[in-house]
């Protein structure tokens, strides 16, 4: 298995890609520490990839805090010894026209996006230091090309800096043997669009989406963890700074 023995932690974890991505983790050898902002689903999380508990740990927080980043890599050093990746995915997602946006709404995406993912690297890095690990962070396409039918400047300006930090970090972090890489999703079928449609909004417009994407249809959160576990895993030692678009083609052009 090729995490056997590594420690892992997740932002994000309670849900859509975190949580595919704890499962195959877990699945793959791996022991992993699960953050997010909803306990019961953490807890759920958990008890799903490994009922024994004994792999697993979840810590409740908000990562815009950069508090909140730090307890969960203390709570990996604490529980398991060591970190050997961080998954840094938590996000937030709302269109909303430039127009429109408060300056309340800006702040919660680069806090959400931005800062909590700095910081938590931040910690990470501190962590892995010693004996080098990966890094990977959730980006978006967003961040690399505009959708006029989704208007999301301060959700794409707060993952342009993720990438950029991405880039910076790989240099910065080679020297400690730890290498940093992210994924730019497209329109993924999680629950984050739950967070701003019904049920019934969802089931109806998220449909409409297959046709963006050249290879026709939305992605599903298994795409994105095999990516994220390929970046993290030895297989992608050769990888650090590169920013690796999952979008079912949607960058590459138009059919």
């Amino acid at each position: 298995m090729r995490f056997e023995g590594k420690i892992v932690a997740i932002t994000g974890g309670g849900s859509g890609i975190g949580k595919e991505a704890a499962a195959r983790f877990a699945a793959d050898g791996a022991s992993v520490v699960l953050g997010g902002r909803d306990l019961a689903k953490l807890e759920a999380v958990a008890r799903e990839i490994d009922p024994s508990g004994a792999r697993v740990g979840v810590l409740a927080g908000d990562i815009a805090d950069p508090a909140t980043g730090a307890a969960l890599i203390d709570l990996a050093m604490s529980r398991f010894g060591k970190l050997d990746v961080l998954v840094n995915n938590a996000g937030v997602f709302n269109p909303k026209p430039f127009l429109d946006l408060t300056e309340a709404e800006y702040d919660w995406f680069l806090d959400t996006i931005l800062k909590g993912k700095f910081f938590t690297a931040q910690a990470a890095a501190r962590a892995m230091s010693d004996k080098g690990g990966a890094i990977v962070q959730t980006g978006s396409m967003w961040a690399i090309q505009a959708v006029g039918a989704t208007p999301s400047a301060a959700y794409s300006a707060a993952n342009a800096g993720v990438h950029a930090m991405v880039r910076n970090l790989a240099i910065e972090l080679a020297p400690y043997g730890i290498r940093i890489n992210a994924v730019a999703p497209a329109v993924v079928e999680t629950p984050v669009y739950n967070t701003f449609m019904s049920d019934a909004q969802v089931a109806e417009v998220l449909p409409g989406f297959n046709a963006f994407h050249p290879i026709g249809r939305n992605g599903q959160p298994r795409d994105v963890a095999d990516a994220i576990l390929f970046l993290a895993s030895e297989e992608a030692s050769w990888i650090t700074g590169a920013v690796l678009p999952v979008d079912g083609g949607v960058t590459a052009g138009r059919p």
